[in-house]
């Protein structure tokens, strides 16, 4: 095989880019240092200096010539740079007159080839070698002014005006190859660009056809099974009629995943809102879930909030596929246990309102590190586990995409082996001021049958249908057998237009794609017909096509009214019903029938809340407190000799106080650690859409502000705030938290709220000494011993969410709280009068009656509260001990 031509490795664009610029720069690097040669010559060089200079060419000329044959562009590129900056240069610029010559500017064509062949940091490397072996060149040459090889004026001339002169034809190459370049790719990305986007278009068109073609046998089976439904037939038959009406279901609930993402994916899909019925959607969605669940030995729970609208306006068909995706994999990921429905109406955001979808389950969860790639097509996560249950992995890419489309949002809390939440809010707007009212549900068993009755009957009632299959039909015609309708097919649109022009029609259901002729060609020409029965009948479009721009199709086009395929019995009598005159329908069911017949399977359930409070077992809060705001309380644990108790639950205070005064045994308290926390949020998370957790300062030892922070970070919908505050002044912070959730603040505004207020809240406690606190790690040792020695009373108080001790009580126990309260309430007009809280451990009832009369010798508070310290606090300061928390009044400034 002959070698190439230097043409041909140049400008041969099958050859890499890298390899193109690599020969064209060598060949000028090559005849740069053909002319060094010749203007040596010229200049009156020694024959030495001219044999080394042919020498590197032919060097230079080997070096590429390997690199380009064994295709190692890279090394070779490094070795001629290496030649160049090392030798070439400095040779041509000592032999070549120095800066008063020509190498000056040759200096510019190395690091051009440097620039333009290399990358990243080796490119830097050589460009500052570059500079580095000029500036010693330079510097020699100043020094030693004799190494350099002097030529005559002219001779230095002559040799600057060479080099300047092939150094701008270089750039100039160069700068036209790389256009070139640039030409070639852009050419070439616009060739690919175009074959995408006839791709695209050809992937619609298919899509398209394809829906419209799966559609109609679909149409066919489920109008089909329905009619199975509506006869009286065994038991047998009636489950298997509602298995295949299930199934069909399931299908076409795939081809539309599968037809939206080509849509979203080429930004076609287009959102429609309707005004729509909330009951209706809602028991759909019910129904076609309860009997999956069932078939798992799963209970489906449906809750729906009063406040919700009865009639509310978004594109429900997108709505509807949301929720479709995300209840069939709460049904399809959980083995035992419920899954949960809830729908509940949030903020309002000028003319819309926030309303919020909720899934929760008790499957299998989400691991941590899979739920970053939870929305991602075609991916489905935890692989292993999961493989033998089905599923395309579009579903929740399609609902991440279509929530987007709605200006909505979805988020996911999940704890792996625990189950997932699902939360979606999509703003919508309210089409009427009626509210669902008590409809607050939970579903209830009910018979998968159900007596079949039309919705009305109209035997004087002209109604033509138009449809190119046959079997599409026979099904319009059965479904609307029932309501006694006079019926009449046409199998084309030529057809409708001679029935038209013959017989009156009051409704016409109109296929949308027939051949010749299509249902709005057909439209138009009914509307226009001379001497046309029916040009002021209603017509409705049929279509397979489900998308919006059809929609906004028919609705330019003057239709009256639009179903999509497939048709179900329901909805094709509810359209037919509202397009009739109304005289000639009688009703066979009353409106409220009609409803409850809908809701016939669901029972009042309780109402998920929005935003709810969580806290530690050391918040020190009442009971009728606790359960007043339904705050959740997670324990910490107290470990003694005999086992590991419960903050509250298991142990009391007085008996773990008792227990180390009879035994003196140890105690150790230890915070809920994250995977406690972990659990304990999914399980509030299952009664409200928002948790926000007031936690226990993180300064004061034992906190498990940490691992809530930690475990929130497995939820998208759990706040962790920081009360800086222990026992009843962490107490007020929750109960302040629940006053914002119960106005409907979220989570946001209630964590920047206690922020400000968190300096209001005063706690302070009197202790016996720092024996307990000293143990606990709390104090130093050496100090709890000098306070012992001295019988020293410390009062603690909670500063910057540290526990200090601020002063020191002398005498009884007495004197001391008579001082520590004296001091407490020195500033009387700052204090908010509203609440006190005095928290307690290992105080008789008779000095706690002696403690109120010595607060209210200075303060009347409106309410008091006296409140046993937690084991948990209790352990860490001793018998005899008691605090004052309340609130000081906001500074005016």
């Amino acid at each position: 095989m002959r070698n190439p031509k230097l043409k041909d490795l140049i400008y041969n664009e099958e050859r890499p880019v890298q390899e193109r610029l690599f020969v064209l720069i060598v060949a000028i690097m090559s005849v740069s240092l053909a002319i060094i040669v010749v203007t040596n010559i010229l200049t009156g060089a020694s024959l030495g200096d001219v044999v080394i200079l042919i020498a590197l060419v032919v060097i230079l000329a080997a070096v590429a010539a390997a690199s380009i044959r064994k295709k190692r562009i890279k090394s070779g590129a490094r070795i001629i740079s290496a030649l160049m900056i090392f030798v070439m240069l400095p040779f041509s610029f000592f032999s070549g007159g120095g800066i008063l010559g020509g190498p000056p500017i040759w200096f510019v064509l190395s690091a051009l080839f440097v620039g333009l062949i290399m990358e990243g940091r080796v490119k830097l490397f050589f460009l500052f070698l570059n500079l580095i072996v000029a500036g010693i060149c330079y510097a020699l040459a100043y020094t030693f002014p004799t190494l350099i090889h002097t030529n005559t004026t002219l001779g230095s001339y002559i040799e600057s005006y060479v080099a300047l002169g092939f150094i701008s034809l270089s750039v100039g190459a160069m700068v036209s190859f790389a256009v070139r370049l640039y030409q070639q790719e852009s050419s070439r990305s616009e060739q690919q660009r175009k074959k995408i986007e006839a791709l695209s278009e050809a992937q619609n068109r298919f899509f398209s056809s394809m829906s419209h073609e799966i559609r109609t046998p679909i149409n066919t089976i489920i109008g089909l099974n329905e009619m199975i439904l509506r006869e009286d037939v065994s038991e047998e038959v009636a489950e298997d009629a509602a298995n295949i009406k299930a199934a069909s279901s399931m299908l076409l609930h795939l081809i539309n995943d599968i037809l939206d993402m080509s849509k979203l994916e080429s930004g076609n899909m287009r959102l429609t809102p309707v005004a729509y019925h909330t009951g209706d959607m809602i028991s759909d969605l019910a129904n076609m879930f309860w009997n999956r669940a069932r078939e798992k030995g799963l209970e489906f729970k449906v809750n729906v909030g009063p406040e919700v609208p009865a009639e509310l306006i978004g594109d429900d068909m997108r709505i509807r596929q949301v929720l479709v995706n995300v209840l069939n994999n709460a049904v399809k990921y959980t083995v035992e246990g419920s899954v949960t429905f809830s729908i509940q109406c949030g903020t309002r955001r000028d003319d819309e309102l926030v309303i919020i979808y909720t899934v929760a389950d008790t499957g299998i969860g989400i691991k941590k590190e899979s739920i970053p790639f939870l929305f991602t097509a075609f991916r489905r996560v935890d692989e292993d586990r999961n493989r033998h249950i089905e599923g395309t992995g579009l579903g929740l890419s399609i609902v991440k995409q279509l929530v987007d489309l709605m200006g909505g949002s979805i988020t996911v809390n999940s704890v792996y082996t625990m189950g997932s939440t699902f939360i979606i809010e999509i703003p919508q707007r309210a089409a009427s001021a009626e509210l669902l009212g008590t409809l607050d549900l939970e579903t209830r068993q009910k018979s998968s049958r159900t007596a079949y009755r039309a919705r009305f009957e109209a035997p004087e009632a002209n109604v033509l249908v138009v449809d190119d299959n046959t079997s599409n039909l026979l099904v319009a015609s059965k479904l609307l057998r029932a309501t006694k309708v006079r019926l009449d097919t046409a199998s084309s649109g030529e057809e409708a237009l001679r029935m038209t022009l013959e017989k009156p029609y009051h409704v016409i259901f109109m296929d949308h794609m027939m051949p010749k002729m299509d249902g709005v060609e057909c439209h138009r020409r009914i509307r226009a017909q001379t001497g046309g029965q029916c040009r002021e009948a209603k017509i409705v479009a049929l279509t397979a096509n489900a998308d919006a721009e059809s929609r906004a199709l028919y609705e330019r086009e003057g239709f009256d009214g639009c179903l999509i395929k497939p048709i179900e019995g329901a909805a094709l009598e509810k359209e037919l019903q509202h397009q009739l005159p109304a005289e000639l329908v009688r009703a066979s069911a009353a409106e409220e029938d009609v409803l409850e017949e809908s809701v016939a399977w669901i029972q009042t359930s309780r109402r998920k809340r929005l935003v709810a409070i969580s806290t530690e077992s050391t918040a020190d809060l009442p009971q009728t407190l606790l359960d007043r705001y339904e705050v959740a309380v997670i324990p910490h644990l107290v470990a003694t000799e005999n086992g590991v108790f419960r903050d509250v639950i298991d142990v009391e205070s007085g008996g773990i106080l008792s227990y180390i005064e009879k035994t003196g045994g140890s105690v150790r308290t230890l915070e809920p650690n994250v995977s406690a926390h972990e659990a304990f949020f999914a399980g509030q998370l299952a009664r409200a859409n928002d948790i926000v957790h007031i936690a226990l300062s993180p300064k004061i030892g034992k906190s498990g502000f940490h691992a809530a922070q930690e475990a929130a970070a497995a939820f998208n919908n759990v706040t962790v705030i920081d009360s800086g505050h222990i026992s009843s002044g962490q107490g007020l912070q929750v109960l302040e938290a629940c006053r914002m959730a119960e106005e409907g603040r979220t989570p946001d505004e209630i964590s920047a709220q206690l922020a400000r207020t968190r300096e209001l809240v005063q706690t302070s406690f009197i202790v016996d000494n720092l024996d307990a606190l000293a143990r606990a790690g709390q104090v130093k040792s050496s100090l709890a011993r000098v306070v012992k020695s001295l019988s020293l009373h410390p009062v603690l108080r909670i500063r910057d969410g540290g526990l200090n001790v601020e002063r020191l009580c002398f005498g009884s126990h007495r004197r001391a709280w008579k001082i520590y309260i004296r001091r407490t309430f020195s500033s009387i007009s700052e204090v908010d009068i509203g609440v006190l809280f005095i928290t307690y451990a290992g105080v008789s009832a008779q000095d706690l009656r002696w403690i109120r009369e010595q607060v209210e010798a200075y303060i009347q508070f409106d309410k008091v509260y006296f409140q046993k310290a937690a084991p948990s606090v209790s352990t860490n300061c001793g018998a005899n001990c008691f605090g004052l928390t309340f609130r000081m009044k906001r500074s005016e400034r």
